[in-house]
């Protein structure tokens, strides 16, 4: 299979290429020349299969110059029971709900499902490429990116990773995660400012000719682990496909009728992933894109106008704090094609804002469906799942309380599947704020009060937190992220 950019300017290129470089030449994103489909008889060969077995098989639909052998051995590395347990993405029942939990990984958040993987695609691909410089990863979090690409690179040989985060934009757990890191290949640095200041640097360079002919001189390429690199999105497909072959095995569904599925995004990536395995031919009826206050994807959705020029806000659900929804170039790609998408890119960045026609936003409508879930009502729906036997984080709260919105408000009964993408032990201030519990200042004694509230006991990546040494305290106003990045590149491996 070949990928292209969506813009239209650099085309014909292998999956490893695209995996090796991240971003397209033309400051697109690379994008599938065609979609593979996913018939009845193939999700009957997949239904009884293991989490790593589906992964490898799907996988070898979008990365056909892999081998089948090379898919299946990085599948069974990256989801090993030592990493996530049994099942790598379990499907709970919460309310009227179906809940895909992503969190069961090494850092406890829905990232650890493609940044497991992606590592060994990226090693893989520097030998089908014949590539002889070593990569230099740049990453901007609004929380949970950070710290999974980290961890899945830590001293992978000839790759370095460097995390750009929002100094206050991420939760205490969350930065300590990054700050704790361990690897001799990597960095970390606080940005004065938002997810969406880092995240324009980081594109920014990766579009410099300068600042990658200088990395060429050093023996090093640019390369990305953020869900604009096709190698982090294609391995999200995945588990859209394994809860829906989950949820048939359960009898919640059966095999060929059609569900809803609601996704709490702030970059779009996620939910991406979902339409993407809705046009491989999943039974997905409905893709409920679920926002926080930052709600500039319900107000696209609604109105078909994307307008940046906004306020933003920090919130308890800080993955999500972003106005610039990077993935969404994707969606208008497969919809309206490189030119139109190509212009409609150029208008984001020369103005911050530009719309589709009636007619464009009447179709996506019959996919997608928006809502957004304020501060309050965040905290309302962390406390009345509680009560009803389920304990959720901030994010997984914005999709449960936008689920359960869109079906009232709809009276579309369609079975729902909503998305849980980090345990509640990441942001433990926010959810004992939420139970009206006291909140100790320490964040140790916030997770063991909630373990003592819930009876659940926390990840123990999180709880060892507190045995690890901080390595990284560096902060820089977003001027001068290109100076960092520079600074890592110069020293000497």
């Amino acid at each position: 299979m070949l990928y292209g950019s969506t813009r239209g300017g650099d085309e014909g290129r292998s999956s490893a290429y695209v995996i090796k470089n991240g971003l397209a030449r033309d400051g697109g994103l690379f994008v599938p020349m065609e979609t593979p489909a996913l018939d009845g008889a193939a999700l009957d060969a997949l239904l009884p299969l293991r989490y790593a077995e589906r992964a490898a098989r799907i996988l070898h639909l979008f990365l056909d110059d892999y081998t089948e052998e090379e898919l299946a051995s990085a599948a069974e590395a990256a989801y090993a029971k030592a990493r996530f347990g049994a099942n790598p993405a379990p499907v709970a029942t919460a309310g009227g709900n179906s809940v895909l939990e992503l969190w069961h990984g090494p850092t406890s958040a829905f990232k650890d499902m493609a940044l497991q993987i992606m590592p060994r695609l990226l090693s893989l691909s520097l030998e089908k490429c014949g590539e002889e410089r070593d990569a230099l990863i740049l990453v901007a979090t609004s929380g949970d990116t950070g710290k999974a690409a980290l961890a899945g690179y830590a001293d992978v040989p000839r790759v370095r990773i460097q995390v750009f985060y929002p100094v206050d934009g991420v939760s205490r757990i969350q930065k300590l995660q990054m700050q704790t890191q361990e690897g001799k290949n990597v960095s970390v640095c606080a940005v004065k400012g938002n997810f969406d200041d880092a995240q324009t640097a980081v594109k920014r360079i990766f579009a410099s000719e300068a600042a990658s002919k200088q990395l060429e001189g050093q023996g090093l390429f640019f390369s990305s682990a953020n869900s604009i690199n096709w190698g982090r999105l294609a391995p999200q497909i995945v588990y859209y496909v394994s809860a829906y072959l989950d949820m048939v095995s359960a009898g919640a569904v059966k095999r060929g009728q059609a569900i809803n599925v609601t996704v709490p995004t702030g970059n779009f990536g996620n939910i991406l992933a979902a339409y993407i395995a809705k046009q491989m031919g999943l039974p997905i009826k409905k893709l409920v894109c679920a926002s926080n206050r930052n709600n500039v994807l319900t107000d696209f959705f609604g109105t078909g106008v994307y307008d940046r020029r906004r306020p933003f806000y920090t919130t308890t659900s800080p993955s999500m704090d972003i106005l610039i929804s990077s993935n969404l170039e994707r969606l208008l790609y497969f919809r309206l094609g490189t030119g139109e998408c190509a212009r409609l890119m150029k208008a984001l960045a020369d103005t911050g804002t530009y719309s589709i026609d009636a007619g464009t936003r009447s179709a996506l409508a019959d996919d997608f469906a928006a809502g957004f879930c304020p501060e309050e009502e965040t905290a309302q729906t962390i406390k009345a799942y509680f009560e009803n036997g389920y304990l959720c984080d901030p994010h997984t709260a914005v999709a449960l309380y936008c689920a359960d919105k869109y079906r009232a408000e709809s009276g579309d009964n369609t079975p729902m599947l909503a998305v849980s993408t980090a345990s509640p032990y990441k942001f433990p201030q926010a959810v004992l704020s939420a139970l009206g519990l006291p909140v100790p200042e320490d964040d140790f004694g916030c997770i063991d009060a909630l373990q003592a509230a819930s009876g659940v006991c926390p990840p123990a990546n999180l709880a060892s937190l507190k045995d690890k040494g901080v390595r990284f305290t560096a902060a820089c106003e977003k001027e001068d992220i290109g100076a960092a990045v520079a600074e890592f590149a110069a020293i000497r491996s």
